[in-house]
């Protein structure tokens, strides 16, 4: 990436005049000068902190989601202790599709349950689409959080419709995903029914994100890594298509990310995204060749890294920043989400490293 010897690039200790869309996170999405390269982390509001268990203690995930006070504070919890350069909004990606009539509950310990797994063409008609009066409470938490984060982006999020179908599906979490897969083959008419009506939902429920004044918004495919590039491209590919090419006109960069898809990444990148995600597996200048030069990418510290000694983190993040200069753009990221046992201090030295051996004059 470019150094910038424009003078247009922000400081970080000035107030930005366009606001968080000249941040440095918004600006490596759009493949512009920087002045560091930015970084964020999935799943940095949650139970890596303490104070995230103490503030979540005795209240529910999908209730925790719909209280928009609550929202905000976990989700400027990683802004205040470590300094990224972007905050993402605590939800979750079955928020939506509670919304949307599936009963459903998020179990500690498991995940998403549902109480009448999808396998049928009425089960697929009592998803019903959704508008701002069902999720009015991100809608509030989103303009609450703006208002609090100044120039700091804010990135919206939702989860891609294979992820979503898997689970709906499978009644809760796969590592098979078996019953997903014969739904595809068997009843590829009413996977598509399937994954299409989620499409719908899940960009409904991005465009209250971004009307409520997000950043950026990402789209999470969790699961797509176990399929073949043949299957995404017939099962998956149009359906996450339908949903980031619909935002093609909301003017805010669409990241899109997988976990195991190192054979998916050119197909994934044409799904609409501006940036593609990239897990640890791929080192990021072959994961910019897959991609293509059009693209920035976001990524790829190993979550486990985070676990070992300080300069073995070091050496990584100077890996992957050396890496990253291979793509037109690129933000800082881990290669899946915070895993609840880091410790922040670690975090809050990986976010001071990356901006130190990133600066630009």
């Amino acid at each position: 990436m470019a150094t910038d010897t424009t003078g247009d690039a922000a400081r970080d200790d000035a107030t930005r005049p366009d606001g968080p869309t000249d941040s440095p996170f918004v600006r490596a999405c759009r493949r512009r000068s920087v002045p560091h390269t930015p970084v964020w982390f999935m799943r940095q509001a949650g139970r890596s902190l303490p104070e995230y268990r103490q503030i979540r203690a005795n209240v529910a995930m999908l209730e925790s989601c719909r209280r928009p006070e609550l929202v905000t504070e976990i989700t400027l919890q990683p802004v205040r202790r470590h300094n990224v350069d972007a905050a993402i909004l605590f939800s979750d990606i079955v928020v939506p599709v509670a919304a949307a009539g599936v009963d459903l509950d998020i179990v500690p310990g498991t995940g998403p349950v549902v109480a009448e797994p999808v396998r049928s063409a009425p089960d697929v008609e009592r998803i019903r689409p959704i508008d701002l009066s069902d999720v009015g409470y991100v809608d509030e938490a989103v303009r609450m959080l703006v208002k609090e984060l100044g120039d700091t982006p804010l990135i919206g999020f939702a989860g891609a419709p294979f992820t979503l179908a898997s689970y709906l599906v499978e009644g809760g979490p796969s590592r098979t995903h078996a019953k997903t897969k014969a739904l595809m083959y068997g009843e590829p008419d009413l996977w598509h029914a399937l994954a299409g009506r989620l499409a719908e939902v899940t960009l409904a429920f991005l465009r209250v994100q971004i009307e409520a004044g997000v950043s950026a918004v990402q789209l999470f495919d969790s699961w797509a890594g176990a399929l073949s590039e043949a299957d995404y491209r017939r099962f998956v590919l149009p359906h996450s298509t339908t949903v980031l090419g619909g935002l093609a006109d909301a003017g805010v960069p669409r990241i899109h990310f997988g976990v195991g898809t190192a054979e998916l990444l050119g197909a994934m990148g044409e799904a609409g995204a501006d940036v593609v995600g990239v897990d640890w597996r791929t080192p990021l200048d072959v994961a910019t060749g897959r991609i293509g030069p059009d693209k920035a990418v976001q990524g790829n510290l190993d979550p486990c890294l985070l676990f070992a000694p300080w300069p073995v983190i070091e050496a990584e993040v100077r890996r992957i920043l050396d890496e990253g200069r291979a793509a037109p753009g690129h933000v800082f990221n881990l290669g899946h989400g915070v895993l609840p046992e880091t410790d922040p201090e670690v975090l809050t030295r990986v976010v001071a490293l990356v901006h130190e051996l990133s600066a630009r004059n």
